[in-house]
C-alpha cells in the first residue's frame, strides 16, 4: 500500500516587496520572512540565477592548488595577500583566511586590516568573482565591522584581476584559531569559550615542507596524506595507476594510497597512514613518491591489462566535491 503523504503546511507568503534579499546560509531562515528555509525560498531562485559554474575558480593564480586545500582541507590557515597597485589608504594589510567567526566572508579590524575568509558558500558560479566582489566590500568597510553575504553580478572583477599575480601564495597553518582576534592570549569570557569550542573541533593539520600543497592530518583513528595536484586529470591518473600497479604509490609500511577526490578542477589523492605516522615522517617518502610520479607522468606508453585494472579502482573510488 502506497504510504500516505503527510499535508504540506502552507509557509507565509513572502514580503519582500523591492529591496534586495540577502544571501544567507542554505538551511537558515529565508530573510524574507516566509517561514522557508532560505535554499527552499529566494534560494532557489538564487540557484537558478547562477552563472555557468567555473571549474577551475583559482586557475591563474600564485599556488593554485594550495588555494583548494585550503578551501576545502585546512581547518586554520591564513595568508598574506598583496593587491596590484598596493593597499588602499587605511588598510595595512589583506589576510585570506580559511574561515572566520560566525562564517563571516570578511571583516574589517579596527586598525583597519582586511580579513577576507575562503570558506563560505558562493553565490554565483564563479567562486573567484564573489570573493573578489567581497574583497572590494571590505576595503571600504567601516573598521570594526564585519561584511556580509550579498550577491554578486557576472561582470565583475575576479581574484586574478585584484591580486598581485608575482606575488608568492604561502600559507601559514594554524594549530588553532587565535588569529580570529588581536592579543589572543588575553581574550577572556564568551570570546575565549567560542576560540576553545572551534579549537576542539578543528583537525590537526600540517602542510609538508618541500612539496606543493601536500597536507598531512591526523584523525582519531588513522592519519591521512591528502595532496592537491595540478596535472591534467586523465595523465595523473594514468600515472598513479602505472605506479600502483607495482607497488609503486606506497609510502611505507602500512600506508595506503586509498582513492582521491576532485576539487575546484584538481584532483586531490588521499592516502591512510598508520597513526603513528607523523608529519615529518611522511615528508621524505612523500618527496620520494614525487619523483617516481614525475617519471610514471612522462611516460606515454599505452597501460597495460593490469595497469588499466589498477586505473579502474583509482576511478571507482573517486569523489567530487565541487
Amino acid at each position: 500500500m502506497a504510504k500516505k503523504r503527510r499535508p504540506q503546511t502552507k509557509a507565509a507568503t513572502p514580503q519582500a516587496g523591492d529591496a534586495p534579499i540577502p544571501v544567507v546560509g542554505a538551511r537558515e531562515p529565508c530573510p524574507c520572512g516566509s517561514g522557508r528555509r532560505y535554499k527552499a525560498c529566494h534560494g532557489r531562485e538564487a540557484a537558478h540565477a547562477v552563472a555557468e559554474l567555473v571549474q577551475r575558480p583559482f586557475e591563474g593564480l600564485p599556488g593554485e592548488a594550495d588555494w583548494v586545500a585550503l578551501r576545502e582541507l585546512v581547518p586554520a590557515a591564513t595568508v598574506e595577500l598583496k593587491l596590484k597597485g598596493g593597499l588602499p589608504e587605511g588598510v595595512p594589510s589583506v589576510t585570506l583566511a580559511t574561515v572566520l567567526p560566525m562564517a563571516w566572508p570578511a571583516l574589517r579590524r579596527d586598525n583597519g586590516a582586511v580579513l577576507l575568509g575562503l570558506q563560505n558558500d558562493t553565490a554565483t558560479g564563479d567562486l573567484s568573482r564573489d570573493l573578489a566582489d567581497t574583497l572590494q566590500r571590505a576595503l571600504t568597510a567601516e573598521p570594526g565591522t564585519p561584511v556580509a553575504a550579498e550577491r554578486t553580478g557576472t561582470d565583475g572583477p575576479r581574484l586574478q584581476d585584484l591580486l598581485d599575480l608575482d606575488t608568492p601564495f604561502e600559507p601559514t597553518v594554524h594549530t588553532g584559531f587565535e588569529f580570529w582576534v588581536e592579543n589572543a592570549e588575553n581574550v577572556t569570557g564568551d570570546v575565549a569559550a567560542s576560540l576553545e569550542r572551534a579549537n576542539a573541533a578543528a583537525i590537526p593539520t600540517v602542510r609538508l615542507s618541500g612539496l606543493d600543497a601536500a597536507y598531512w592530518c591526523e584523525t582519531p583513528e588513522k592519519n591521512h596524506l591528502r595532496w592537491v595536484m595540478t596535472h591534467p586529470e586523465e595523465q595523473l591518473l594514468d600515472a598513479l595507476a602505472r605506479l600502483h600497479a607495482v607497488g609503486g604509490t606506497s609510502l611505507g609500511e602500512g600506508t595506503r594510497l586509498v582513492g582521491s577526490f576532485r576539487a575546484h578542477g584538481l584532483t586531490v589523492p588521499v592516502w591512510d597512514l598508520p597513526s603513528g605516522m607523523r608529519a615529518e615522517d611522511t615528508e621524505k617518502p612523500a618527496a620520494a613518491f614525487a619523483e617516481r610520479l614525475a617519471g610514471a607522468l612522462a611516460d606515454d606508453t599505452p597501460l597495460t591489462a593490469e595497469e588499466r585494472r589498477a586505473r579502474g579502482g583509482l576511478t571507482s573510488r573517486q569523489v567530487t566535491l565541487n
